[in-house]
């Protein structure tokens, strides 16, 4: 679909900066708080957490996603306490450190709640709403804008990538709903790695375009995963050049945020993947 065929979602307020959907695409630096992260890249440390967040402010992050719980596949189940106790002193840290917006990536309502009053700008909910029957309450109660995703881990399949991203994405807007949260400040990511094989992670982002008939911003999370690892027979730490492909991919797609370790780097591609896709003259 051409990105001028296709509605345009209005403005969303997310902490102190008004994202201008279709202008150009934004970059969420991740910042995990876990010890146990698929790419190696977790701080436990608020002092180095901090460093690390405005090291990827200076390098074009938009906003920056913090997360307590890996969501690898098999990794361990950490208790909301634990997850908290990860969080607590490493929000605070970055809050005090960067002025971007931040997310908390978390499944539990009860972080949830606690990483709000602490000053996170808006929630990152890798289940959608589905895991946690308060999350949608305590959402609604915050004010807060929400990523919201399709998880396919343990779910049927219809055999079409696209319809089961839908039907997630609906449940997850109708749970939304029913709890009085306001549909405009919601964005959706399809999950690509979570639940799906390697086949229908491409088919995924082959496809990408038809999820814009939703009219919701759209967020993309491919970077060093296990798919592009497996396309080219690399480790997590030798997987840029295969993000870059899928970052360049979404853009022309028309994602309006990639989920990125590598900022600096994907800042460059997202950048340059605007100018051809999305327009672009001299400064004057």
């Amino acid at each position: 679909m051409p990105l001028d065929a296709a509605p345009c979602p209005a403005p969303i307020r997310i902490g102190n900066r008004t994202f201008e959907w279709g202008a150009r695409t934004y970059i969420m630096g991740i910042l995990n708080v876990t010890p146990d992260s698929f790419s190696g890249d977790g701080v436990l440390d608020p002092s180095r957490a901090a460093e690390r967040a405005a090291r990827m402010v200076e390098d074009g992050a938009d906003l920056l996603d913090l997360g307590a719980e890996s969501t690898r596949p098999g990794a361990p189940a950490v208790t909301a306490e634990d997850e908290w106790g990860r969080l607590a002193p490493v929000l605070r840290a970055v809050r005090a450190a960067v002025d971007v917006p931040l997310t908390v990536d978390t499944a539990k309502a009860e972080v949830a709640a606690r990483a709000f009053e602490a000053g996170a700008d808006a929630l990152n909910d890798v289940h959608g709403l589905r895991r946690d029957a308060r999350m949608a309450t305590v959402l609604a109660t915050a004010g807060c804008p929400a990523i919201l995703m399709h998880n396919q881990r343990g779910r049927p399949t219809s055999g079409d990538v696209i319809a089961d991203v839908h039907a997630g994405f609906e449940e997850s807007l109708r749970l939304a709903r029913v709890a009085g949260v306001d549909e405009r400040v919601l964005i959706l990511d399809p999950g690509f790695g979570f639940g799906w094989q390697p086949a229908q992670n491409l088919e995924l982002l082959r496809r990408l375009g038809e999820l814009r008939v939703l009219g919701r911003p759209l967020l993309l999370g491919t970077s060093r995963k296990s798919t592009i690892g497996l396309v080219l027979d690399r480790p997590e730490e030798e997987r840029l050049w295969g993000t870059a492909a899928t970052v360049a991919l979404a853009v022309e797609a028309g994602v309006d945020i990639v989920r990125v370790h590598d900022v600096r780097a994907m800042a460059d591609v997202a950048h340059m993947a605007d100018a051809v896709v999305r327009g672009w003259s001299p400064p004057q």
